[in-house]
């Protein structure tokens, strides 16, 4: 039987159709893959002098006796930052809510506490700006109002949500399909699915906008402190499931609070957030300390300078959340093999708020480590997580301490993600590096009274299979991490 005279003429269209499909999915996905970043980002600033630096530690430990005890430093100081302004408090943090999953109640109420103390702040200095910068995560991608944020708007607290689609797609395969069939339709509140961060339901079209794993994960606050300016640069988030976390975090003052400032500036110009009409300027006093602020790739690149310049005899320690960028890895066994003394620490990656985890990828980034002759040990976690992100390296002539808000992944270190770091360097004995030498040990080594890590035996996985699914997941930015 003759087919219908349309059926060839729908094929051949419909041949033509799925081709071009594919090829502006191809275009598409290549091309926010690489496109220019908005101004002001990948920021490598000049080293400045650095005054009045202090490190602050966060860490979750059981004692000898058997209690599990949390030593916690970081909120403290940033609620005395927010206590003593009276011009302007500036905020960049990415989790901010007080949703739980399914980890039971927190440790602490830090999204209520942050809340209450801008809130008194601006009440009390009505004339103050105060601008909260945050991530769309903590409105479910807006299917879901964030109490918390809904309170700072209504005191005239100005909160500004990061627009996430000027940045790059570091989930391409799947963020090409996005950007073509759901981004045009936005969002809003929905019931259909529950809520992945905790309780009520929220639409479809959140759970859309979650898997283009993206988002600004810097952590920082920006404040006027006695005629100066201060700013406190952390891993930690005002976030109750996470307040149990490790933590690092560093404060300062000096000519390098008006870098980190420039780049919130950038977040707020292509975010539509309000102007800030900032004027001012630090005296360079001379100081032994230098601090350089340094975001997106020039995180990396400030991590694989100093990695790379490890001599014999030298040392490095890693703390971290995540490890697995491949330049990275091969750059510690390169200084390892060199002579210089690593010790890594990190997290198990087998707890999500409540969540178990597969281990994926710290687990295959150490077993390569280990095999390599490193040292590596695991935080002995109950729930919480070894937050913490931080570098210090001890050389022959100056010690350097990086930290922030990065993983050492290609999502955090590849201009995808937003993220700020500070780079300390200066005289071995200046007080920031000691105390994150003692924090550092304290983790490290149970001696100290604090078991907060375990061996690495205790978390090893040999599995070629997570392996597999760790190479894909890095390459091609597929997974969280």
């Amino acid at each position: 039987m003759k087919p219908p005279w349309w059926q060839p003429i729908f094929r051949r269209k419909w041949k033509i159709f799925c081709s071009a499909l594919l090829v502006w999915l191809f275009f598409s996905g290549w091309y926010h893959q690489v496109k220019p970043l908005p101004s002001g980002l990948n920021l490598n600033a000049w080293p400045q002098p650095a005054h009045d630096v202090r490190f602050f530690g966060d860490l979750t430990f059981t004692t000898p006796q058997g209690d599990r005890q949390s030593d916690q430093e970081i909120f403290d100081e940033i609620f005395a930052m927010i206590s003593r302004s009276k011009r302007l408090i500036l905020l960049d943090m990415f989790l901010f809510n007080g949703y739980l999953g399914s980890s039971g109640e927190p440790y602490r109420k830090l999204s209520s506490e942050l809340t209450k103390a801008l809130i008194h702040q601006k009440e009390t200095h009505p004339e103050m700006r105060i601008i909260f910068i945050t991530d769309p995560v903590n409105t479910i991608y807006g299917g879901k109002p964030e109490p918390h944020i809904e309170e700072l708007k209504a005191a005239g607290i100005e909160v500004v949500i990061t627009q996430l689609k000027p940045l790059r797609d570091s989930n391409p395969i799947y963020s090409a399909w996005y950007r073509t069939f759901f981004a045009p339709f936005g969002n809003s509140a929905g019931s259909m699915l529950p809520n992945p961060l905790g309780d009520g339901r929220v639409s479809i079209r959140s759970y859309l906008s979650l898997m283009n794993f993206k988002a600004n994960h810097r952590k920082v606050i920006i404040c006027d402190d006695d005629g100066t300016y201060r700013a406190l640069v952390t891993s930690g988030n005002p976030h109750d499931a996470s307040s149990a976390h490790d933590n690092v975090a560093l404060s300062f003052s000096g000519p390098a609070v008006w870098d980190a400032l420039q780049a919130e500036l950038a977040v707020l110009a292509f975010s539509n957030g309000p102007e800030l009409a900032f004027s001012g300027t630090m005296r360079p006093r001379a100081s032994e300390l230098e601090i350089r602020i340094v975001t997106e790739k020039a995180i990396l690149d400030a991590v694989l300078s100093q990695v790379e310049a490890l001599k014999q005899g030298e040392e490095l320690d890693l703390m971290m959340f995540y490890l697995s960028h491949h330049a990275v890895v091969d750059a510690l066994i390169g200084a390892h093999r060199r002579g210089a003394a690593i010790r890594v620490l990190l997290d198990p990656n087998k707890d999500a708020f409540g969540r178990k985890k597969n281990g994926i990828p710290n687990r295959q980034v150490a077993l390569r480590l280990h095999r390599a002759g490193i040292p590596v040990r695991w935080a002995d976690t109950h729930g919480e997580q070894c937050h913490s992100k931080m570098l210090l390296f001890r050389q022959h002539q100056r010690n350097t301490l990086i930290l922030g808000s990065a993983n050492l992944t290609r999502r955090n270190l590849d201009n995808y993600n937003l993220e700020m770091n500070v780079v300390l360097s200066g005289i071995n004995s200046a007080e920031a590096f000691e105390d994150a030498a003692a924090y550092f040990l304290d983790a490290w080594s149970p001696e100290r009274g604090k078991i907060a890590s375990t061996q690495y035996t205790t978390y090893a996985d040999p599995s070629k299979l997570n392996l597999f699914l760790y190479e894909v997941m890095e390459r091609f930015g597929t997974s969280t991490f």
